[in-house]
């Protein structure tokens, strides 16, 4: 069965810093590009980062530019998100989907999805 596991995430004080990791189960990541996405409660899904399959292209929304890196370490099966500066507004579940093409993953319509990791910003 294919599945994709989030982990990494928690409370967090702004300013702090967090590391996700998405690992697959099932398939190797190698051929496949990956997004990181997250929704907060009555908010759309927001689409944050997305790799290609050899990680030489990466994507960034605006409201993470700069702070979040997105990695992948296609020996241990795992991409990461490196989430650095995190502010109240980061909070949110935290996705990782996984397709074999880059626009898949890009538009948000990405054929494998994990379940999530709570992501809490908070004093």
């Amino acid at each position: 069965q294919l599945q994709l596991v989030e982990s990494g995430g928690g409370l967090v004080q702004p300013g702090g810093s967090l590391r996700l990791s998405c690992a697959a189960s099932g398939f190797t990541l190698d051929s496949y590009a990956i997004g990181w996405f997250r929704q907060a409660p009555g908010k759309e899904r927001e689409e944050i980062s997305c790799i290609n399959s050899s990680g030489g292209t990466t994507t960034y929304a605006d409201s993470v530019k700069g702070r979040f890196t997105i990695s992948r370490d296609n020996a241990n099966n795992t991409v990461y998100l490196q989430m650095n500066s995190l502010k109240p507004e980061d909070t949110a579940v935290y996705y990782c989907a996984a397709d074999e093409f880059f626009w898949g993953v890009v538009g948000g319509t990405a054929r494998y999805w994990g379940q999530g990791t709570q992501v809490t910003v908070s004093s």
